[in-house]
C-alpha cells in the first residue's frame, strides 16, 4: 500500500464504493475514539484523583459545552459539504473560496462565542439547579474551555475540510498527537500540581490548539488542489451565505438537541450526584459505542458529496447500501462487547462497585439502540452529503423534542414512589432508546423518497 497516499486527497467518484468508504471510515473510527479519549481521560482522572463528585461537575458541565459550540457545528457541516462537492466537480475556484470562507467564519464566531459564554454560563448553571456540591467546579470547567474555544472549534473545522478532500488519516494523525499531549496534561495538571476540574479543561485546550495548528499547515502544503490567501479569507455574500444554509440545519439541530440534553440534565441533577455520576460513566462508554456510526456516517457524507458534484447518484446509493450495512455489522460487535466487558471499562472511572454496577444496569437499556442508529447516521449522512441537511434537521427535532424530553419526564413521574420521589432513573435511557429506534425509521423513509438528489449545489447548477 503506499503510505503516502493515505496522507493525501482521496477521489471518491472512481473505484470500489465499499473499498473507498473503508479506508476513508477506518482512519475516522480511529479519530473518533481518539477523540472520545480526550472525554474519557478527563473523567478518569478527576474521577481516581478528585473524586465521584468531581466526576459527576464534568458530566452536568458537558451538555452546556456541547451547546455553546452550536456555531461551529453548523460551519463546519456546511464547509464539508462544500468542500466535498466542488472538489468531486473539480472547481478549484469555487473549492478555494469555500474553504477561505470557512475559515473566517470560525474566527468571527470564535469571538462571539468567547463573549457569550463568558455571561451564560453561570446563569445556566443555577436555572439547571446544578448541585451546591459541584457547581464551583462546573463553573471552572466551562470557563476555562469557552476561553480557549477557539484551538477546538479551528481543529473541528480545518479537519472537515481535510475530511472533505477525501483526507482523513492526516487528521487522524493530528488527533492522536493531541490525545497523548492531553493524556500527558491531564495527569500533570491534576496529579502533580493538584488543578482538580480546571487541570483537565486547560489540558484540552492546549491539545486541541496544538492539533489545529497542525491542520492548517496540512492545508497550506496542498496549494496544488486549492489556493488560500487574502484573497480567499475575504468574505463573499455567496460562499458564506452557502455555508450557512448548509450547516444552519445541522446547527439548529445541535442547539436544540443539546438543549433537550441540558433538559434532560436537569430531570438528572433530581435524581442525585450517583445517578449524575453513573450517567457521566454511561455516556463516556457511549461514546465509544456510538464510534463506528459516526465514522461511517461521515464517511457516506464525503462519499455522497463527491459523487452528487461528480453527478454520480449511481454510486451515491450503491455507497450508502454497501456503508449502511458494514455499520450496521461493526456496530452490533462493538454492542455485544461493551455488554460483556463494560464493567471492566467502566472500573476505569471509579472505585465504587455500586456506582458500576449502576451504570451497567442502564447501559443494557441502551443496547440494541446503537444498531439502530447505525442506520440513522449513515443515511442522514448520505443526505447531508448530497445537500439536504433540512430533513435530518426535522427527524432529530421529532425525536428528540416531541419523543425523548417529553417521555424521559412522563415516565419519571409515573414512576415515583415514596422511596424514589423523582421517580424512576431508567426513565432517562428508555426514553432514549425509543428515539433512537424511532429516527432509524423515520430515517430509512425519508432517504427512500430520494429528495436529497435535487438538493445538490452543483446539481442545481451553483456551481457554474
Amino acid at each position: 500500500m503506499n503510505i503516502k497516499a493515505l496522507f493525501a486527497p482521496s477521489d471518491m467518484t472512481e473505484g470500489s464504493p465499499a473499498k473507498k468508504i473503508i479506508l476513508f471510515a477506518v482512519p475516522m473510527l480511529i479519530g473518533n475514539v481518539a477523540q472520545q479519549l480526550y472525554n474519557t481521560v478527563d473523567s478518569i482522572v478527576v474521577g481516581k484523583y478528585v473524586g465521584d463528585n468531581a466526576l459527576a461537575a464534568v458530566g452536568s458541565a458537558s451538555p452546556i459545552f456541547n451547546l455553546l459550540l452550536v456555531l461551529f457545528v453548523g460551519i463546519s457541516t456546511g464547509a464539508g459539504i462544500m468542500v466535498s462537492q466542488y472538489f468531486g466537480a473539480k472547481e478549484r475556484e469555487n473549492l478555494s473560496k469555500s474553504i477561505g470562507n470557512s475559515i473566517t467564519l470560525t474566527l468571527i464566531s470564535t469571538v462571539i462565542i468567547m463573549i457569550v459564554s463568558y455571561f451564560a454560563v453561570d446563569p445556566i448553571l443555577h436555572l439547571l439547579g446544578t448541585p451546591d456540591s459541584i457547581i464551583g467546579w462546573c463553573h471552572d470547567y466551562l470557563m476555562i474551555l469557552m476561553m480557549g474555544v477557539g484551538g477546538m472549534a479551528f481543529y473541528n473545522i480545518l479537519g472537515g475540510v481535510l475530511r472533505g478532500l477525501g483526507d482523513s488519516t492526516s487528521a487522524l494523525v493530528y488527533l492522536l498527537i493531541a490525545t497523548v499531549i492531553n493524556i500527558v496534561l491531564d495527569l500533570y495538571f491534576v496529579a502533580v500540581v493538584g488543578m482538580g476540574v480546571a487541570g483537565v479543561a486547560l489540558a484540552t485546550v492546549i491539545a486541541q490548539s496544538i492539533s489545529a495548528v497542525m491542520c492548517l499547515f496540512k492545508l497550506l502544503r496542498l496549494k496544488e488542489i486549492f489556493d488560500l490567501g487574502v484573497k480567499e479569507l475575504k468574505p463573499v455574500k455567496r460562499y458564506t451565505m452557502e455555508v450557512i444554509n448548509l450547516g444552519l440545519p445541522s446547527g439548529l439541530t445541535q442547539a436544540i438537541f443539546s438543549m433537550a440534553m441540558i433538559m434532560v440534565q436537569s430531570l438528572t441533577n433530581s435524581f442525585g450526584e450517583m445517578v449524575i455520576a453513573a450517567n457521566v460513566i454511561i455516556m463516556r462508554v457511549d461514546g465509544f459505542a456510538m464510534m463506528p456510526n459516526f465514522s461511517f456516517g461521515t464517511a457516506l457524507t464525503t462519499y455522497a458529496g463527491q459523487n452528487v458534484g461528480a453527478r454520480r447518484f449511481d454510486r451515491v446509493e450503491e455507497g450508502a447500501r454497501v456503508g449502511t450495512y458494514i455499520a450496521v455489522g461493526v456496530s452490533a460487535t462493538i454492542t455485544v462487547i461493551i455488554l460483556l466487558f463494560g464493567n471492566i471499562l467502566m472500573y476505569a472511572f471509579t472505585d465504587t462497585a455500586e456506582l458500576v454496577d449502576l451504570s451497567m444496569r442502564m447501559m443494557r437499556i441502551l443496547a440494541v439502540g446503537y444498531i439502530a442508529m447505525a442506520v440513522t447516521q449513515c443515511l442522514s449522512g448520505v443526505m447531508r452529503g448530497a445537500g439536504d441537511t433540512v430533513s435530518p434537521m426535522w427527524i432529530s427535532i421529532f425525536t428528540t423534542v416531541i419523543v425523548r424530553v417529553p417521555l424521559a419526564y412522563a415516565l419519571a413521574y409515573l414512576t415515583r414512589t415514596p422511596q424514589m420521589p423523582t421517580g424512576n432513573y431508567r426513565a432517562l435511557f428508555i426514553s432514549l432508546l425509543t428515539s433512537w429506534v424511532l429516527g432509524a425509521v423515520i430515517t430509512f423513509i425519508a432517504y427512500r423518497r430520494r429528495k436529497w438528489k435535487h438538493r445538490a449545489m452543483v446539481y442545481n447548477g451553483a456551481g457554474k
